[in-house]
């Protein structure tokens, strides 16, 4: 689950981040009271959750509370790679002097989380990496000691910043940090931290990610998701405790298991085939998520053929079977199906299957060459 900017910040804030005076503006008119009340420049930065919203033309700067009244008349309403802004946040203009890099994230690989800091802020740390990959310092962090001030002066002095900076630069390290681990996120940035003329650090952008099976323990963060970035698919599937991301290709692809839904995917295009979602139902499965499973799948207007790939460990190969023929019975449809059935009451389902006319294959491999060749049909 990503956080807006303003949600983002407001929680860095908690934890010591010093951050621009600021607030969310719906309405043209709420932006100017914003910009009134804060007095001088202001920023108008449109809240929704992709990058590169500058290039946009999604965040401008105001000399005034009627400029600000009339950038956020802009800006509102505007789409940004599909998306439209609904809300504009209204900050404070900082005395940038420079701009900087400061990120954690969740380092799987390493077993760790990470600190990473660039000297070149502003831009995405991707593209740094890429260009110049010396410019980004990282330090690991021992779970069991935490963040240790040697590690943020390490980062400090990478980044060039002077002696008299390191002590706030300290404290805004350790307020992200703490923010990442009490809030059970697997990102937490600051892109960039400016530099303002009096040497003082400000956190002008702030971004967050959440691991969505943590958020059982956090209700109020639970409650900050914007449903509107959603599509319908990924809400219904996320209401359903599926695993949906939807892709470009025709064939749709129902898996149980995360491992097993990638080789599926992968020996489809290996026949020549593309598919048109990962789609995870989990264990233990019951006949009405997979029914939602398949409805989501049938929505989308690309698909031209469905794969299933079932391996009944916990889930019954029976209940997936009688959950196609119910969500075939609530939205009966002409799109080709094609089913692969092992394991767990694979018998009982494959004659479920057969006696409702639907094609079965034995193999992966099979039943990927089936769907291939029907979704050309």
């Amino acid at each position: 689950m990503k956080l807006q900017e303003f949600q983002s910040k407001r929680i860095f804030a908690q934890y010591g981040v010093p951050i621009p005076d600021g607030d969310v503006a719906t309405t043209p008119a709420e932006a100017r009271a914003i910009a009134e009340r804060l007095g001088g420049g202001v920023v108008v930065k449109s809240q929704v959750l992709v990058g590169g919203r500058g290039k946009a033309g999604g965040i401008r700067l105001a000399k005034s509370p009627a400029e600000a009244e009339t950038l956020a008349g802009r800006i509102l309403g505007m789409d940004i790679k599909g998306l439209t802004v609904k809300k504009v946040l209204v900050d404070a203009a900082a005395d940038l002097h420079k701009e900087l890099y400061l990120g954690v994230v969740l380092d799987r690989g390493r077993r760790r989380v990470v600190m990473m800091v660039s000297s070149e802020g502003g831009v995405d740390i991707e593209e740094v990496a890429a260009r110049m990959p010396e410019k980004i310092i990282q330090v690991a962090v021992d779970p069991c000691i935490g963040l240790k001030e040697y590690q943020t002066r390490d980062l400090a002095m990478g980044i060039g910043l002077s002696r008299e900076q390191w002590a706030q630069f300290a404290v805004i390290c350790r307020g992200l940090y703490e923010a990442l681990m009490e809030s059970d996120a697997s990102l937490a940035e600051i892109n960039p931290l400016v530099v303002q003329g009096d040497g003082t650090l400000l956190a002008v952008d702030g971004k967050m990610v959440l691991d969505d099976s943590a958020l059982y323990r956090h209700p109020d963060l639970a409650a900050m998701r914007d449903e509107d970035e959603e599509t319908p698919e990924e809400r219904t599937a996320r209401l359903h405790g599926l695993s949906y991301v939807k892709l470009d290709g025709q064939i749709g692809c129902m898996v149980n298991g995360a491992g097993l839904a990638m080789a599926t995917m992968d020996i489809t295009k290996f026949y020549g085939g593309a598919p048109a979602n990962f789609l995870d139902i989990g264990g233990g499965a019951k006949a009405d998520k997979v029914a939602a499973a398949l409805r989501i799948i049938l929505s989308d207007p690309n698909v031209k053929a469905v794969l299933f790939n079932i391996f009944g460990g916990i889930t019954r190969c029976d209940e997936v079977a009688r959950g196609i023929l119910q969500a075939l019975g609530e939205a009966p449809t002409s799109v080709p199906m094609v089913v692969r059935l092992v394991g767990t009451n694979d018998i009982e389902g494959r004659a479920i299957l057969k006696e409702a006319k639907i094609a079965t294959a034995d193999t992966l491999m099979e039943a990927a060459q089936m769907a291939v060749v029907a979704a050309r049909g």
